[in-house]
């Protein structure tokens, strides 16, 4: 099936309320403009420099995800590259984006990525952590608080990816209240994303299974 395919049968599966992102890391701008010419409104990458040099030829309006692990010193790149920034992980991070986007007189909507799983080799907040990070994003003048965002661990058996994604979406329910604009609980990719959403989810991540294996360069 071509990208257009893919992309297709998975939006519709999904519906309407599901923001589905369509995860670009490592595939040409091309197949970038064959997903959103399908449909697609909204593009997930993971690095700055990639994204930097995919944006400059795209030609095509779209809202731009950054959601791999953000470097303090790309902070700058990153708040003129992307629309909503998923993976704050550091009041380090936070403040490093909130004078990036007050320099260029910019609120950046941001999500805070939580390590749900305490996964080492993976970024995001601890749960522990996770109140005064919100505190300091909350209170950043330049930084909106828009919801949070996971990375499931990959298990063989997708179904024990349950109780992190309901952990997830007990955490963004509980949050919620009282704040106008904090909309998105971002979880799922290819392997786990139809779980995510049956536990909450209603943004997801979507590489391969709309543009195929990746080609690492």
């Amino acid at each position: 099936m071509s990208v257009a395919e893919n992309f297709q049968a998975i939006r519709d599966e999904l519906g309407d309320k599901i923001i589905l992102v369509a995860v670009t890391k490592n595939h040409g701008v091309d197949l970038m403009r064959e997903a959103i010419d399908a449909g697609a409104t909204d593009i997930g990458e993971n690095r700055v420099q990639e994204a930097a040099e995919k944006f400059q030829t795209l030609d095509r309006k779209v809202t731009r995800h950054l959601i791999g692990h953000l470097q303090t010193n790309k902070a700058k790149a990153a708040v003129k590259l992307f629309d909503l920034i998923q993976s704050v992980d550091s009041q380090h991070l936070a403040a490093a984006l909130d004078k990036a986007a007050a320099s260029i007189g910019k609120v950046q909507d941001v999500l805070i990525q939580v390590n749900a799983a305490r996964e080492p080799q993976k970024s995001g907040v601890m749960l522990e952590d996770l109140d005064g990070l919100i505190k300091f994003v909350d209170a950043a003048k330049n930084l909106r608080l828009r919801g949070l965002m996971m990375i499931a661990p990959n298990l063989e058996d997708v179904n024990e990816c349950r109780p992190f994604f309901k952990q997830m979406r007990e955490l963004f329910d509980g949050l919620k209240t009282n704040r106008e604009a904090f909309d998105f609980l971002s979880m799922g990719m290819t392997h786990d994303y139809k779980i995510a959403v049956e536990e909450g989810a209603n943004v997801v991540r979507v590489g391969t299974a709309i543009f195929g294996e990746r080609s690492y360069r």
